[in-house]
């Protein structure tokens, strides 16, 4: 089926998992955009309601939780008979989700040799930094928190293929990744992205205003 030439080119959202040791390991780029986007927004205050002239003060950028129900399919793709479909359905893409909260397998054999051996301090595992991507103008370091899968459809050898995974998603801050790390640098990008939003809407709000009042006196 053709489609309109003009129409615009759909952005896709995604979850990506940075490993240097496994980098395809963790990259789900969403197949449908989900509908609904639920933020969830917390102002970090600094001073309590007691502390007289402190009421306005903040330690930091708000707390968000991002919650978003992701839809995963393989029916285009067994209808065009792709391999990976056929042989896991989409049990490869619900893999790469659920590895983001998983040690690395390596690391958990080597801690254990290391306790046998009779190390006491074993470093706990580092899970990957994780993005979530939704357009240019917000690409989140995140911390999934929570994860629920449910699969509907199964093929012959009881792959899934067809699943809903709804992820609760901790927005990562300055101050938890410090402001020159890597996620760090990149919310304060989206800070000032954000900032600049405010600003344009800021200054649109003042133009309609003014044209408004214009009008009545014309009127």
């Amino acid at each position: 089926m053709s489609t309109f030439p003009n129409s615009p080119r759909l952005m896709k959202g995604a979850i990506i998992g940075v490993d240097p040791f496994n980098p395809l390991a963790s990259i789900v780029i969403f197949q449908y955009n989900p509908d609904t986007l639920n933020r969830s927004i917390t102002p970090q205050t600094s001073g309590g309601d007691a502390d007289k002239g402190e009421a306005l003060r903040l330690k930091g950028p708000p707390q968000e939780t991002i919650k978003l129900e992701v839809e995963i399919d393989a029916t285009d793709q067994l209808e065009q008979d792709k391999t990976l479909a056929k042989t896991t359905g989409i049990y490869s893409t619900l893999a790469s989700l659920e590895m983001l909260l998983y040690p690395k397998s390596a690391l958990v054999i080597a801690n254990e040799a290391l306790q046998l051996l009779g190390v006491v301090e074993i470093i706990p595992a580092e899970a990957p930094m994780t993005f979530f991507v939704w357009g240019i103008k917000r690409i989140l370091p995140v911390r999934i928190i929570e994860m629920s899968i449910a699969e509907e459809a199964f093929d012959q050898d009881l792959n899934p293929i067809r699943a809903r995974v709804s992820l609760g998603l901790k927005v990562l801050n300055y101050q938890d990744l410090g402001l020159m790390s890597a996620g760090g640098a990149l919310f304060m990008a989206h800070q000032v992205i954000k900032e600049t939003m405010a600003t344009i809407n800021g200054l649109g709000g003042i133009s309609g205003s003014a044209s408004f009042s214009f009008d009545l006196s014309l009127g």
